[in-house]
């Protein structure tokens, strides 16, 4: 699969840049190619299309300013944050305007009476949480490019992340949202409220709509009260199967854990290159275990799950014994991306989801699926929520490779439908996935998406190219 370069459209004409630059300052529009070529892709490989314009916001005013400009001259209009997501969200398939979000980058609110926060969309998901913890609070998503990924970002995408299993997704803490809509107006959906029905649920419509609905301009967010203590452990195993087994016997004993997370062999292998953390180089796959709480609830259910890990035929299972060593090991899973990057120029990370018990199954099947097509692919993620994340290495420049990798994921995708299972479970439709689509809903529910995308954004301005287009 070469580079996807789509048309670009017209340029912007000197008319509309000069409204733009009225709108949000001279110095926060930029159309020429080296100031633009930045924002023609995401970090999603293999998709770029170059932008007429990249435009910096500073308000939900000039937000509202620029979708109102927009849509008169038909001027498409991709929200965008640190670019961080993985499905080709935010490239613009069609030119027009992308509107970066970053400088809304200020968290406005911690409310430790209410157990919310309220925060602009450029806020990183990490500063986020540092605010919340200043607080004695936990804000519980956990997606593995935090330190980067802004809370829009990750709202417009519903990201998941290493917390999912117990705490669930970024749709379970957003409690409301200002967001301007295609025609530039400004909604606000929901509030501070745990609880309110009040009318059709438009925040978690417009949260996992990837832009193609509304610019969100200002989150409300549930948050918890930080557990006391937390810790981890880790398993070998001599195969995934085994892994998986375990990973049954562990929720069918009652427990949830705040963190259940396997690498298979290759993995494990590219870590210990990338970090030299230690790890065994003789296993088939790893699983990493933990749990957060008050500190005896916590040190029993970690020996719960090492003797049922035990149980299963671990080849070791050990327990963190103190905070650093417990850090070590989230280390191991969270470099994995960087560690499997090592292998080659371009890393392709997808993910499926597939019910728990079919996840060995599904693990099979992608290697089978590698073989077949001559390509490497690694896999780990999130155990105990069945997402996983298969990881295909290849050489920048390699066109036979990449579409054989294309041809890969295609039978992976529908391998995990078929195994009732979906086509991505945190990163989001995007470009990359919406060939799958249809498959996974169905013609009429795509369709019911077109005709509510119609009621958002009239004009069709809104991240054209993407899922309701």
């Amino acid at each position: 699969m070469p580079v996807k370069t789509t048309a670009t459209g017209k340029p912007l004409d000197a008319a509309t840049l000069r409204e733009l630059r009225a709108i949000v300052g001279a110095e926060h529009v930029r159309h020429a190619d080296g100031d633009v070529t930045p924002y023609a892709r995401d970090a999603t490989p293999l998709f770029r299309a170059r932008p007429g314009a990249v435009v910096h916001p500073a308000s939900t005013e000039e937000v509202a300013a620029v979708l109102k400009l927009a849509a008169a001259r038909g001027v498409p209009v991709v929200p965008r944050g640190a670019g961080s997501n993985l499905c080709s969200a935010t490239v613009p398939l069609e030119g027009g305007i992308v509107l970066v979000l970053t400088r809304l980058d200020r968290v406005l609110e911690i409310s430790a009476e209410e157990l919310l926060a309220v925060c602009q969309p450029g806020v990183t998901s990490a500063a986020l949480a540092d605010a919340a913890a200043a607080h004695g609070l936990l804000y519980a998503p956990d997606p593995g490019s935090r330190s980067v990924a802004t809370i829009g970002g990750t709202v417009a995408t519903c990201a998941g992340g290493l917390r999912g299993l117990k705490y669930g997704v970024t749709r379970n803490y957003v409690l409301g949202l200002e967001a301007v809509l295609g025609t530039g107006e400004v909604v606000r959906t929901g509030g501070r409220l745990w609880k309110d029905v009040a009318g059709y649920d438009l925040t978690r419509l417009l949260t996992g709509s990837e832009g193609t609905l509304g610019v969100i301009t200002e989150v409300t967010l549930a948050l918890l009260p930080a557990p006391e203590s937390a810790g981890n452990g880790l398993a070998y195993f001599p195969t995934l199967a085994d892994a998986g087994r375990a990973v049954t016997r562990v929720i069918a004993a009652g427990i949830v854990p705040a963190t259940l997370e396997f690498l298979d062999a290759r993995c494990v292998d590219a870590v210990e290159r990338h970090a030299r953390l230690g790890l065994r180089s003789d296993a088939g796959a790893l699983l990493i275990f933990g749990d957060d709480g008050e500190p005896a609830a916590v040190a029993h259910r970690l020996d719960r799950m090492a003797g049922l890990c035990r149980d299963t035929g671990a080849i070791e299972v050990s327990v963190a014994g103190h905070a650093a060593e417990s850090e070590a090991l989230l280390a191991a899973r969270r470099c994995t991306l960087p560690a499997l990057s090592r292998l080659g120029t371009i890393t392709i990370l997808e993910d499926v989801g597939v019910p728990r018990p079919r996840i060995a199954e599904m693990v099979g099947h992608i290697e089978d699926i590698a073989e077949r097509h001559d390509v490497t692919i690694a896999t780990f993620g999130h155990a105990g929520d069945g997402n996983l994340h298969p990881t295909c290495v290849i050489d920048k420049g390699d066109d036979e490779a990449a579409e054989r990798a294309h041809r890969a994921f295609g039978e992976i995708f529908r391998t995990a439908m078929r195994l009732g299972g979906t086509i991505t479970g945190e990163h989001g439709v995007g470009a990359a996935k919406l060939p799958y689509l249809t498959e996974r809903l169905g013609a009429a529910q795509v369709e019911l998406q077109r005709r509510i995308k119609a009621a958002f954004d009239p004009a069709g301005i809104l991240n054209p190219g993407k899922a309701g287009s």
